[in-house]
């Protein structure tokens, strides 16, 4: 199905498929490598976590360019927290630094700020960081860019499951009624599309417990580029590739 040809502001030698091609309307990245790049230059951990943080304003600003109309980013697993204390803290103090800095520009752009995950276990000065940027771009109507943080698939689902559950003992629902759809509306991503393109970086072929659910039919895009080596033309790439991709749903 053909689109309508968008704006796309992006270096001129980037080569992006034709004037028909589909940009996905949700790209969702696994932001994998951090610790890797670091180690790598006989660097501390958290510095690979700063760096990161830089790439996530670069492809911000393209996908929005590129007319990307959700992007989401998973910042913080559920598992996350089995690691070093001092990692853990400093990835907690990232949010207020990132948004302190690029709030700004997101509003400027229209860009409208969400958050998926669980809430209970975040820091006070985390949440407060996150919702902020939330309530302040609350009314802007360009890209979603949704922050997976304190998120993990299988925690989202169980849940889900129990609200469910207490829906149908309580009568406000039947059993029989119970569908993908329905079931889609007891998830945190509710109100989003599923993701068309999954991106994950460093390397690694795994999901890691990242909405497991939405992205049953979605491209998989893996790439051996550490996330803070990952450039606005890495993404083009992962773009490119989607756009070579037939989706059938199942079908022929």
């Amino acid at each position: 199905m053909k689109r309508n040809k968008q704006e796309i502001n992006v270096p001129p030698n980037s080569q992006l498929i034709g004037e028909d091609g589909v940009i996905p309307e949700h790209v969702a990245i696994i932001m994998d490598g951090n610790g890797r790049w670091a180690q790598k230059r006989n660097l501390p951990r958290i510095k690979g976590h700063y760096e990161g943080m830089k790439v996530v304003r670069t492809i911000a600003r393209t996908a929005s360019k590129l007319g990307v109309k959700t992007l989401t980013l998973y910042a913080f697993s559920t598992e996350n927290w089995k690691r070093p204390k001092t990692e853990v803290e400093f990835l907690m103090k990232l949010p207020q630094e990132f948004l302190g800095t690029f709030l700004p520009e997101l509003i400027e752009e229209n860009v409208q700020v969400r958050l998926t995950g669980n809430r209970e276990q975040l820091p006070s000065y985390t949440l407060d960081a996150v919702l902020k940027a939330v309530d302040d771009t609350k009314n802007n109507t360009g890209m979603i860019l949704n922050f997976a943080l304190n998120y993990g698939s299988r925690d989202e689902i169980i849940t889900a499951v129990k609200k469910i559950s207490s829906d149908v003992l309580d009568n406000k629902i039947n059993k029989e009624e119970i569908n993908d759809e329905l079931f889609g509306k007891y998830l945190m991503t509710n109100d989003l599309k599923d993701p068309d393109l999954l991106i994950r970086t460093s390397g690694e072929l795994r999901i890691s417990n990242f909405m497991l659910w939405q992205i049953a039919y979605s491209e998989l895009y893996f790439t051996n580029v550490l996330w803070p080596d990952f450039t606005e033309e890495s993404f083009i790439d992962a773009i490119k590739e989607y756009q070579n991709r037939a989706r059938r749903y199942g079908g022929i």
